[in-house]
């Protein structure tokens, strides 16, 4: 019989990457998470670990035991899921990661809704890009993130993690007073192209929003100058304000207060981008879990 304790340590590892990562989020010393992993492959009788110069990489074998692992992790949540709908109320934490856009525009709203209905529930939120979050989702450092999803953008989805949408929000293109000459264009490729030769302020290289806004431009057919990098979008708006670049910007930063900037259209296909929740399989049913995807469902369904 195989420790659960060190299968999961082996399943940190794959998740985190580093014996040194996997010590830090589980506060224990690199030497004992080491120690721990020599006395699993002692027990499964094969070597699960392989030296790839300074770090180590799982074996065949450690990879059959992880996907073991997984299955034995989710049917513990779906338990605990249980044991929480059998109980009066709704207690506990849920750790809930949002991007910058949601947890301004979706976030507080939600907290109010969670509060009136359920007071003993305790959510703790970090604002976190979405790149960052769900290889984050996979190690357990969160119970549910909120994510989005840009035209063109969309890859294999993980078969370990549930999607639930939230909302569609349109993307516009944002513009200093007085309008470029030329972006008044019908066309909304035209208007487009005849800001080319202005300087932009995109989110950084990477990120999902970059390489769609990158996509957008040479649609037009120009790259963009980008002079200015920032995954925090009010700074978009700020630089855009005071004329000092062009944006990309979702109708969610505006939180329901009328824009600061002049907006246009953006082409057919590239306009709408999802905002979506997303929890580890099995762990949706949690009664908690599924209060917070509620109320910021609700929320985006007001917002």
């Amino acid at each position: 019989m195989y420790d659960l304790h060190r299968l999961r340590l082996l399943r940190e590892l794959k998740h985190r990457g580093t014996l040194a990562a996997v010590a830090a989020a589980l506060s224990y010393s690199p030497s004992t998470v080491s120690q721990q992993l020599s006395q699993l492959e002692a027990e499964a009788g094969v070597p699960l670990l392989e030296p790839v110069g300074r770090r180590v990489r799982l074996t065949a074998q450690a990879e059959i035991l992880v996907a073991h692992t997984e299955a034995v992790l989710e049917r513990l949540e779906r338990a605990e899921a249980d044991i929480a709908a059998s109980l009066p109320g709704l207690t506990g934490a849920v750790r809930v990661a949002a991007f910058q856009t949601a947890a301004l525009a979706l976030v507080p709203d939600a907290l109010s809704r969670l509060r009136a209905a359920h007071p003993g529930l305790r959510p703790h939120v970090t604002q976190l890009e979405p790149e960052a979050a769900l290889p984050a989702l996979l190690a357990r450092d969160f119970d549910l993130v909120v994510a989005e999803e840009y035209p063109g953008g969309a890859g294999p989805r993980d078969a370990a993690l549930e999607r639930a949408d939230l909302c569609a929000d349109p993307m516009r293109l944002a513009l200093p007073r007085p309008v470029p000459e030329g972006a008044d264009a019908d066309d909304p490729g035209a208007a487009l192209r005849a800001l080319a030769d202005l300087p932009w302020v995109l989110e950084p290289e990477g990120s999902a929003a970059r390489r769609w806004a990158t996509t957008v431009c040479r649609a037009a057919g120009f790259e963009p100058d980008v002079r200015f990098e920032s995954p925090d979008l009010l700074l978009h708006v700020r630089l855009v304000e005071r004329g000092h670049a062009v944006a990309l910007l979702p109708d969610l930063v505006w939180g329901g207060a009328a824009p600061t900037v002049a907006l246009r259209g953006l082409p057919r296909g590239q306009r709408v981008r999802t905002l979506f929740t997303v929890v580890r399989r099995g762990r949706g049913r949690h009664p908690a879990v599924a209060a917070v995807r509620g109320a910021l469902r609700d929320a985006a369904r007001s917002a």
